[in-house]
Order: C-alpha cells, then sequence, then structure tokens
C-alpha cells in the first residue's frame, strides 16, 4: 500500500489552573475560535469544543504524525497567554499541568460532538468532578478516588 490511511479521534478535557471559573461568555466567543486555530496550525481539526467557565472539551482529528502531548502544550501555552493579554485576568490566566485524553471511535463521534456541544445542559445535572469521574471510570483509567484530579 503506498498511502497511509487514518481516522485518529480524540476527547481533550483539561480546566483551568485550580478550576476557576474564568471562561465566561465575553471570553468563550474569542477563546475558541483561537483554540481551533492552534489546532489547525500544529495539523489537526478541531471537530467540536465546548466547555464551561472552568474547563474545556475538544473533539479532534489528528495525523500519526502529530505527539498528542505536543499539541496539548501548544494549545494550552497559546491560549493562555492569549487570554491573559487579551482579557486582561486579574492574577493571570492559565490552564491547569495535567489533562484527559479519551480516544473516540467513528461510531461515537457524533454522540461525543453533542456532548461537548451541550455541556452547559450537561452540568445542571452533574458537576465537574463527577463528570471527570464519570470520564476516567469509562475510559477504563485507574485513579486514586481520594484525589481524582491527581
Amino acid at each position: 500500500m503506498s498511502h497511509t490511511f487514518s481516522q485518529i479521534l480524540f476527547h481533550l478535557v483539561f480546566s483551568t489552573r485550580c478550576r476557576q471559573g474564568l471562561i465566561h461568555a465575553e471570553v468563550r466567543e474569542e477563546l475558541y475560535p483561537y483554540m481551533e486555530g492552534i489546532v489547525r496550525g500544529e495539523g489537526g481539526v478541531l471537530l467540536g469544543i465546548g466547555g464551561m467557565p472552568d474547563h474545556v472539551h475538544l473533539l479532534v482529528r489528528l495525523k500519526p504524525a502529530i505527539f498528542l502531548p505536543d499539541l496539548l502544550r501548544a494549545v494550552k501555552a497559546s491560549s493562555s497567554r492569549w487570554v491573559d493579554e487579551r482579557f486582561n485576568v486579574p492574577g493571570g490566566f492559565s490552564w491547569q499541568e495535567g489533562y484527559g485524553a479519551f480516544s473516540v471511535s467513528e461510531s461515537a463521534a457524533r454522540r461525543v460532538h453533542r456532548y461537548i456541544q451541550n455541556q452547559e445542559e450537561h452540568h445542571r445535572r452533574r458537576n465537574f468532578e463527577r463528570e471527570w469521574i464519570s470520564l476516567l471510570k469509562r475510559h477504563g483509567i485507574e485513579f486514586d478516588p481520594e484525589r481524582p484530579f491527581g
């Protein structure tokens, strides 16, 4: 076979530092397109983005040559610097150190996309900690129940 074919989808989740509610509507309207540009610049495709004031979810398609930690480092560093400069956040804006990266099958992509787009509705019933623990369990990731965020 002379060509390489791949379909690699990830559901990425990360929070603001100390889960501060800093991503209000004004920030979100500009931040999400900015993050899409970063993903595109790194060679990925942003299929969906959504979140709450204290965290964000992304559905991305990546080529095999894209190293996931490098993509996340670029997205988080650049967007954090941009929010801090653009919105002059008291105390500074930054993301938490870690992240969640969950593989997504093509057959589940539409459902994950809807889930990401409907975060506000979803969080009326479940807080971020319960959501996070549910994601870890659903994907078979071991964690300390006393410290689910590491």
